[in-house]
């Protein structure tokens, strides 16, 4: 299982990055918030859209659970 953050802070077009632990794009750790250890992205997205309802894989860590 992998760890998952989501960026607190939204991109421009308002989505909510969630990345897996070890990705080059990882916020700052004051910029992202834990949401727990999953097997995959689809449920850490899940996760995520409980907080950001516009939340979105990140193309590089998550990219089968990132839509453009």
């Amino acid at each position: 299982m992998d760890k998952y953050y989501v960026n607190k802070n939204a991109q421009n077009n308002g989505d909510h990055e969630v990345h897996k632990s070890g990705c080059s794009f990882m916020p700052n750790e004051e910029n992202r918030q834990y949401l727990g250890e999953f097997t995959n992205c689809h449920d850490a997205v899940l996760k995520a859209k409980k907080t950001y309802p516009q939340s979105n894989g990140c193309f590089y860590c998550s990219n089968k659970c990132h839509t453009t």
